[in-house]
C-alpha cells in the first residue's frame, strides 16, 4: 500500500488546517523571517507555505512533485500574491543559484531515497549566510509514548507491524547531519519541537481526519477495516476530552550556507 501523491483522492490529505503557533514559535526562534526569501520544498497543500507569508516573508516559492497537490496549494493560497508554486522535484527546483534565503522541508526527507542531492540542491539555490531548516521525525520522535495528545502512538500500539515501516523510512540524526555537511552546510544543529498539529472542537472532526487518513501517510498502510479499528480504539481514549489536541515530535535540523 502506501499514499500515492498522484492519486486525485488524495488531494485534499494535506489541507484544511492551518500551522499551530507552537510550529511559529519555533522558526521565529531560528531566524526572523521577515522580508526573507522562502522555497518550501515537498510543499504539499501550501499550508506552510502560507504560514511563512504569514510570518513576513517576502516570497515563498512552494515547490512539489505532485501536480495533485499543487492544485489544493494553489487554492489554499490564492489570495496572497507573495505565494507562487512550481512542479519540482527536491533534488533539481530550477532555480536560480543564490536566490533564496530559506530553504524549509517539512515532513519531505523520510521519502527520499537519499538525501544528498536535496541537501546538494538547497546549498546551491540559497545565497550566502541562507538558512536550510529541515523538520522530519526520527525513530526517537516515533516511539514516545501514546497519550491523549500524541495519539500517533496509538497507531503502533495497534499495529506493532507499522514500526517496520517507520524503521526503514525514518532519518537517524547522525546521516541527516553528514549529509548536510558534505553540503557544504556550517553551523548544524538539531532542535527538538513538540508542535500542535490541530484543536478539535469535537471528536467528529477528529474522527474524519483519521477515516480520511489526513496528513497522516503512515495510516495508507493500513486496510480500511484495521483503519475504522484503530480509530474506535482512539475514540475511547480521547474522544471525552473535547476539545481534542494533536501534538506531534518533531526533529528540527538547521543548517546555514557559508
Amino acid at each position: 500500500m502506501g499514499i500515492d501523491f498522484h492519486d486525485e483522492a488524495n488531494q485534499s490529505s494535506y489541507i484544511g488546517r492551518s500551522a499551530d503557533e507552537t510550529w511559529r514559535q519555533s522558526m521565529r526562534s531560528i531566524l526572523a523571517p521577515e522580508g526573507k526569501r522562502v522555497l518550501d520544498v515537498g510543499c504539499g497543500g501550501g499550508i506552510y507555505s502560507k504560514a511563512w507569508a504569514e510570518l513576513g516573508a517576502a516570497t515563498v516559492i512552494g515547490a512539489d512533485f505532485s501536480e495533485v497537490m499543487l492544485k489544493a496549494a494553489w487554492d489554499h493560497c490564492r489570495e496572497d500574491s507573495r505565494i507562487t508554486f512550481l512542479r519540482r522535484a527536491a533534488h533539481a527546483t530550477g532555480l536560480e543559484a543564490d536566490s533564496v534565503d530559506i530553504v524549509f522541508a517539512r515532513a519531505l526527507i523520510h521519502h527520499l531515497p537519499e538525501y544528498g542531492p536535496f541537501f546538494e540542491e538547497a546549498a546551491r539555490v540559497l545565497a550566502p549566510e541562507g538558512m536550510c531548516i529541515v523538520q522530519d521525525r526520527t525513530m526517537n520522535d516515533v516511539l514516545l509514548p501514546a497519550s491523549p495528545t500524541h495519539f500517533r502512538g496509538y497507531f503502533l500500539e495497534q499495529f506493532p507491524q507499522l514500526l517496520e515501516k517507520e524503521a526503514r523510512r525514518r532519518p537517524e540524526d547522525a546521516a541527516v547531519r553528514a549529509a548536510m555537511e558534505e553540503a557544504g552546510f556550517v553551523r548544524i544543529e538539531a532542535r527538538q519541537l513538540w508542535e500542535t498539529r490541530r484543536t478539535y472542537e469535537r471528536w467528529a472532526e477528529l474522527e474524519s481526519d483519521l477515516l480520511e487518513r489526513k496528513g497522516r501517510s503512515i495510516l495508507h498502510e493500513l486496510t480500511d477495516e484495521e483503519l475504522r479499528r484503530l480509530v474506535g480504539h482512539i475514540e475511547q481514549k480521547v474522544a471525552h476530552l473535547e476539545p481534542i489536541v494533536e501534538q506531534d515530535h518533531w526533529t528540527v535540523w538547521i543548517g546555514v550556507k557559508p
